[in-house]
Formats: structure tokens, sequence, C-alpha cells
């Protein structure tokens, strides 16, 4: 799972097996714009021309995810919220070298079916 842990439950899905949505708060979202740095690009640069998984851009990615998500928990949390369904990541370019990640789904008040 994630670095971090939660009180909160977080699915793709449209439900919660053995849940009933309560109440809709609706989307909530957190995000997170990271850039490449000098370090991790001469690393990266080195492994580009040897072929294979750059590392220090995957480990890069992961953290800006988890980052992400964390602020979407928070924000579901301010709401009233115990759960998010729908959960997706999208990432987008918003300048030479620079990523924005962004955590988004359904905040919703589900409770135990009987």
């Amino acid at each position: 799972m994630w670095g971090f842990k939660t009180d909160i439950i977080v699915v793709t899905t449209p439900e919660v097996p053995g849940y009933k949505i309560k109440k809709v708060f609706g989307v909530v979202s957190g995000s997170v714009v990271r850039a490449r740095n000098i370090g991790r690009d001469i690393l990266a640069g080195l492994r580009n021309v040897a072929g294979g998984e750059i590392k220090e851009y995957t480990e890069l990615l992961a953290e800006s995810r988890d980052l992400a998500l964390e602020r979407m928990i928070q924000k579901a949390k301010e709401l009233g919220a115990n759960a998010v369904v729908n959960m997706r990541f999208s990432t987008s370019t918003v300048a030479s070298g620079a990523a924005e990640i962004v955590a988004y789904g359904t905040a919703v008040l589900i409770e135990k079916e009987e």
C-alpha cells in the first residue's frame, strides 16, 4: 500500500463491499507539483544510457502520488467522510521538468451493512 497510515477507506470502485453509502459529500482532490532535481537527473541520465528502469524517477513519482493521496484524504476527513470511492490518479506536465500528480475521488459516509 502507500507509505502512510489512514483510518479512511479509499477504493477505486464505486462502492465498498459490505458497506452502504449513507451520504455523498462530493468530489475531493489532492495535488502536488514536483520537479526533477539535478542529482536525480544525473543518475537518471546514466541509467538512460545503460537502459532499464530509471529508479530515481520511479521513487519521485511514488512519493508524489502518496502526497497527493494524503492531501485528498485530509480534505475528505474535513468534510466528515469516512471513505473515498472511485479514486483515480491523473498526471500532467505543467512545465519543462515538472509534473502535477492529482488524486481525486468522491468523499462519502459509509456504514457496515447488516
